[in-house]
């Protein structure tokens, strides 16, 4: 399920593609709950949005894959605790922080476009690692993993 990564050094996600980020310890916020596939609250209320996705909608209507991604998004990081890294923004037009999350070395945005929990979304002027995301989403795609299934 998780990327290979090496601990407090580079990290990247196993398979084909050769991204490289920052990925070392999570010693920052504890996350209180996850809201859907893409979005978090952090102890103390404040609400993330990861950088550079978009994954599947939860709600009374909802999207294919949305429960699926919300899922895996919890697995990931709820009850635990994560490092925050901000790109350019700092904040979208619903006043939640705009960041790239990482756990235990994992960089959450990758690994959720990674597993086709998400899809890559260009959202500029945040744009750190859409290249490496796209190649991703490519690879995920290719691999019918997630929401790619064939």
């Amino acid at each position: 399920m998780f990327a290979a990564t090496t601990r407090g050094g580079t990290s990247a996600p196993s398979g084909r593609v050769g991204c490289t980020w920052w990925g070392g310890p999570s010693t920052g916020v504890l996350v209180e709950k996850v809201i859907d596939g893409d979005t978090i609250v952090l102890v103390g209320g404040e609400r993330v949005r990861y950088v550079g996705l978009d994954s599947p909608e939860l709600g009374p209507v909802g999207e294919p894959f949305g429960a699926e991604a919300t899922r895996f998004n919890r697995a990931l990081v709820e009850g635990r605790r994560v490092r925050l890294e901000r790109d350019v923004s700092d904040r979208d037009r619903f006043d939640r922080l705009l960041r790239y999350v990482y756990v235990d070395g994992i960089l959450v945005n990758a690994e959720l476009i990674r597993e086709g929990y998400a899809e890559a979304k260009e959202y500029r002027p945040d744009t750190k690692y859409q290249r490496c995301f796209q190649a991703l989403q490519e690879e995920a795609r290719a691999e019918g993993r997630g929401m790619w299934v064939k």
